[in-house]
């Protein structure tokens, strides 16, 4: 029994060395609840009005100490002037492991259009943030036992990074390219057990097109969002359709994500060996009512084999303020 004890503790602490590896900010679905913010730099101020954004996400009801996210972003220009700033504080949440972080964001937005009406616009963003990881070992052992992998202390460590990204916005055409942790910082190793994680530069690329009938209330925005990790060379692709349908006191919108990995993993199946690929269904749902945003979001991994059927939640709140008129002459719901 002591053995099976000391085997858990020990896979326990393994993976929670190697959940180091994370990008800062966890890349879910929230970006597509009018927060492009979150993953992409160049977004800060891009909009006519100036965004606070507050998330809470929660994974797994009814497991304990299950993954959760609560992240708080605001953004918006400075003035009339092509320069935005933005910030972002964030906790995440993983059984022993968590990790809290902040960015600050510069941007610059370049107008190439003669005027406002036809929207022709290239931006530029910078983020710099600070992360504290911290793994809690105090309920690892009983009182009185002892193991040389595990400290049976709260350990924390600190990193910096920075990330750096792109944006284009012609009429109701949008791409984003963003590269996250740029820095190759010294690795994390807590109880000095040589799992160390030095690049975490992940890419990400979005686009997508938005477009309805002269006329009509109603519009149809699909994208997709393609993202790399360098150091493990893991991809994966989102294939997002919106809706959007104007209303008297603002908009209603949602919509359905399909995440789904390129690569896969093998597991046993019976008698024989089987492979399955990470694939997430999101539907979303929200409202815009004067000034103020809510939304909802719902993930479901739909892999054969699941730690727990039970899904991810997810609410998100928002405010606009300063806001000026809508410049532009196009289905552009991110801008105008």
């Amino acid at each position: 029994m002591r053995l099976k004890k000391y085997c858990l503790v020990a896979l326990i602490t393994l993976v929670a060395n190697f959940s180091f590896a994370q990008e800062g900010i966890p890349i879910y679905s929230d970006y597509l609840t009018d927060n492009y913010y979150l993953i992409h730099p160049s977004m800060a101020g891009v909009a006519n009005c100036a965004k606070v954004r507050l998330t809470a996400r929660q994974q797994w009801f009814g497991v304990d100490d299950a993954p959760s996210l609560q992240t708080l972003s605001m953004n918006g220009r400075i003035g009339d002037s092509p320069v935005a700033v933005g910030g972002i504080v964030f906790n995440d949440a993983n059984g022993y492991h968590s990790t809290v972080g902040g960015y600050a964001t510069f941007a610059y937005h370049l107008m190439f259009s003669r005027n406002e009406i036809d929207l022709n616009m290239l931006s530029f963003g910078l983020s710099a943030g600070f992360l504290q990881y911290k793994l809690d070992e105090t309920d690892f052992l009983a009182p009185g036992e002892f193991d040389q992998l595990i400290a049976g202390i709260e350990q924390s460590a600190t990193n910096f990074n920075i990330d750096v990204g792109l944006s284009y916005h012609f009429v109701d055409f949008y791409a984003h390219f963003t590269a996250k942790n740029i820095l190759e910082n010294e690795g994390i190793n807590f109880n000095n057990q040589g799992f160390e994680f030095k690049n975490l530069r992940t890419y990400l690329f979005s686009t997508g097109y938005t477009f309805n009938k002269f006329g009509s209330p109603w519009s149809y925005e699909p994208s997709i969002m393609y993202m790399y990790r360098e150091a493990t060379k893991e991809s994966s692709f989102d294939f997002n359709q919106k809706v959007y349908r104007e209303m008297d006191f603002g908009k209603v919108w949602g919509g359905l994500s399909y995440r789904r990995s390129l690569d896969g993993a093998e597991f046993v199946d019976g008698s024989g060996t089987s492979n399955q690929k990470l694939q997430y269904i999101t539907p979303f749902v929200g409202v815009d009512y004067d000034q103020f945003v809510f939304a909802y979001t719902f993930s479901f991994q739909s892999n054969t084999v699941n730690f727990n059927k039970g899904g991810f939640h997810q609410i998100t709140l928002g405010y606009n303020f300063n806001c000026k008129r809508e410049k532009y002459e196009c289905n552009c719901p991110a801008i105008n």
